[in-house]
């Protein structure tokens, strides 16, 4: 029953007004703080995400050098297009789990060695479970020194399911710095690189494994639908409130 329909029931107290005021402005102004903060939200991630599209589609730069690795950031530099070239060393090649729209498999992450003595991990791609490692029918890699374009990436934390296990060689996320302890490499970058799709690499229904140029690039923007909800409730505190107010006048009017 509202308050409307109960004429006996005197009006509000100064006390239970003041409360009931202060809860509004407080419900209201968090409300319209939220949606704000979503706005802004949503105006850096359409940055972020033109950057990142910018970096992709861009021509390949060369890789951060040895002196740029201690400044270097996510936020500026991945998913850069970056060229390298150096020897790959496929006897220290690690397979990393991976899960694509191909299937489950493995990312084939490799090191290449550079003129300088550095060394940047690879991910040549994407294989079937049934590649080198599993059944012993391991394709061979590039010989000799090589040039290797693809995108700049920030090692990757182990991952909180399922976790790397270096003892049985068992990888779930590339872990730079945990795969070079286990292969024995120094001088190592803090990144690696996803390589590009090789020309030709998909014809006539045939691959070319590994098979690269399978980075997803995903960033959710769910900023747009949580801005549009925090300003719905606080339309929805006011409106309340407007309700309190003219149900309180229509009160005191029958109570003088």
């Amino acid at each position: 029953m509202s308050v409307a329909e109960e004429p006996g029931r005197p009006p509000r107290g100064p006390v239970a007004l003041a409360l009931l005021t202060l809860l509004g402005v407080v419900l209201f102004a968090g409300f319209v703080a939220l949606g704000t903060w979503q706005v802004y939200r949503l105006g850096w991630k359409r940055e972020l995400i033109a950057r990142v599209d910018a970096r992709v589609h861009a021509l390949p730069s060369p890789a951060p050098a040895r002196a740029q690795w201690p400044d270097l950031m996510a936020q500026s530099s991945e998913y850069s297009h970056v060229a390298l070239r150096g020897t790959f060393a496929h006897d220290q090649q690690t397979l990393v789990w991976a899960s694509t729209d191909l299937g489950s498999g493995y990312w084939v992450v490799t090191p290449l060695r550079q003129a300088d003595g550095s060394v940047v991990l690879v991910n040549r791609g994407f294989v079937l479970t049934d590649w080198c490692g599993i059944s012993g029918r391991c394709e061979r890699g590039p010989q000799g020194e090589v040039d290797v374009t693809g995108l700049l990436r920030m090692s990757e934390p182990g991952n909180f399911i399922r976790h790397n296990d270096p003892a049985r060689d068992s990888w779930y996320t590339r872990d730079v710095s945990g795969i070079a302890a286990k292969r024995g490499l120094t001088d190592v970058a803090p990144y690696f690189v996803d390589e590009d799709a090789a020309p030709g690499s998909v014809a006539a229904g045939q691959r070319t494994w590994p098979q690269g140029g399978l980075t997803v690039i995903a960033f959710p923007n769910n900023h747009l639908s949580y801005l549009i909800t925090w300003y719905v409730l606080a339309l929805m505190v006011l409106a309340a409130g407007v309700y309190v107010a003219r149900d309180e006048m229509r009160l005191r009017r029958h109570n003088p």
